[in-house]
C-alpha cells in the first residue's frame, strides 16, 4: 500500500517544479472556530494536480520508461488534463488530453493555451477515459492517470507534508473527493497524525457508495461539480488508503455547494471552482460537525472556472 515514504520522495522529485500554497485562517468563524484553508488553488494550473502529474512524469524520466520522443496522454474533465499539458511542457514532452464533451470552455481553452492537443470524447469522464487508454497503446504515450495510479496519488499527498510544517498540530483535514486521488495522498502523507474527512457531492457518491458496497462500484455522474470530481468510480488505490486508515465520507448536495461557493467569495474573495467548494460546504451544511477545539484544514483544491459564475449563483 502507498505510504508515507512514497509521498516523501515525491515531496524531494517535485520541489523544484511545484509551489508551496498558503494557508489561511478562516476569519469570521463561519466554517468553525478554529478552521484554516489551505488555499491549493494557487498551485500551477490552478488545482492540486500539478503535483500528481509532476511526480508521474518525472518517475518515469528516472525509470526510462518515456523516452525523449514520448508524448504523455491522459484523460481528464479539465483540471488533470491541465495539468499533465503543463507539466509535460515543462519537461520537455507533448501531450495529449481527452476530455467529455461536457467539459467547460475555460478549461479546454488552457488546454490548447499548453499546446495540448485536445480530444472531446463522449459525455463523461469515463468515456474519454477509455479513448485515452486506446491511444496510448496505440502509440507507446506514458499514460497519466487522473486519480488512480501510485505516483500520482503520492505526489498529491506532497499536500499534507506542507501542512505538517506550515501550521502547529491540526486534528482533521476535509478535502472535497471524486476519484479519491487527493484525499488518498493526503491520508498517506498525514500517516495518521491527523484524520481525513472526505466530501462528495450527492449526485457523486463515489467513495461513499464503495464504503457501503465493500468495493469500488460504479455511480451515476450528475451535478454542479461534475466537471472535477465526476469519477464514474473511486480509484482502487483510494479505496483501500480509505479503509485501512477510517477515512469518513460526508455528502452534501449542489445547493450546498453552490451557496458556499458564493459565500467564499462574498466574504473571503476566494475564487474557487464548485468541486473545491464542496468541503467548505460539508461545514456550512452541517454535514460535518467538529467537536469542540478540534482544529480543522478544509482544502480549497481548484480554481478553473469562470467567476462570472459565482456572482450569478451557477
Amino acid at each position: 500500500m502507498l505510504n508515507l515514504d512514497d509521498v516523501v520522495t515525491a515531496a524531494r522529485r517535485i520541489a523544484p517544479y511545484v509551489r508551496t500554497t498558503p494557508v489561511l485562517a478562516v476569519p469570521d468563524g463561519r466554517w468553525g472556530a478554529d478552521t484554516v484553508f489551505k488555499l491549493e488553488f494557487t498551485q500551477h494550473t490552478g488545482s492540486f494536480k500539478a503535483r500528481g502529474a509532476f511526480n508521474r512524469i518525472l518517475r518515469a524520466v528516472e525509470l526510462g520508461t518515456i523516452g525523449p520522443g514520448a508524448g504523455v496522454i491522459a484523460a481528464s474533465g479539465g483540471n488533470a488534463g491541465i495539468a499533465v499539458a503543463y507539466a509535460a511542457r515543462r519537461l520537455g514532452f507533448t501531450a495529449e488530453i481527452f476530455v467529455p464533451r461536457t467539459a467547460p470552455a475555460a478549461k479546454v481553452a488552457k488546454l490548447h493555451q499548453l499546446g495540448a492537443k485536445v480530444a472531446p470524447v463522449g459525455q463523461e469522464y469515463a468515456e474519454a477515459y477509455a479513448q485515452a487508454v486506446v491511444r496510448a497503446e496505440q502509440t507507446g504515450a506514458l499514460f497519466c492517470h487522473a486519480y488512480d495510479q501510485e505516483d500520482v496519488v503520492a505526489g498529491q499527498g506532497t499536500l499534507a507534508l506542507e501542512l505538517l510544517d506550515q501550521l502547529d498540530g491540526f486534528d482533521t483535514v476535509v478535502v472535497s473527493v471524486g476519484g479519491g486521488g487527493l484525499a488518498a495522498g493526503i491520508t498517506a502523507g498525514l500517516d495518521g497524525r491527523a484524520g481525513v474527512v472526505a466530501v462528495e457531492p450527492e449526485t457523486i457518491p463515489t467513495l461513499h457508495d464503495a464504503l457501503a458496497a465493500g468495493g469500488p462500484v460504479d455511480v451515476a455522474v450528475s451535478g454542479v461539480a461534475a466537471d472535477s470530481l465526476g469519477a464514474r468510480r473511486i480509484g482502487s488505490i483510494a479505496y483501500e488508503i480509505a479503509v485501512a486508515h477510517r477515512v469518513r465520507s460526508v455528502l452534501v448536495t449542489d445547493e450546498s455547494i453552490v451557496a458556499t461557493r458564493a459565500r467564499l467569495w462574498q466574504d473571503c474573495r476566494l475564487a474557487v471552482e464548485h468541486g473545491a467548494a464542496a468541503a467548505p460546504a460539508a461545514l456550512e451544511s452541517g454535514g460535518y460537525v467538529p467537536e469542540p477545539g478540534e482544529r480543522v484544514v478544509v482544502v480549497l483544491c481548484g480554481a478553473n472556472t469562470d467567476p462570472a459564475t459565482i456572482t450569478a449563483g451557477g
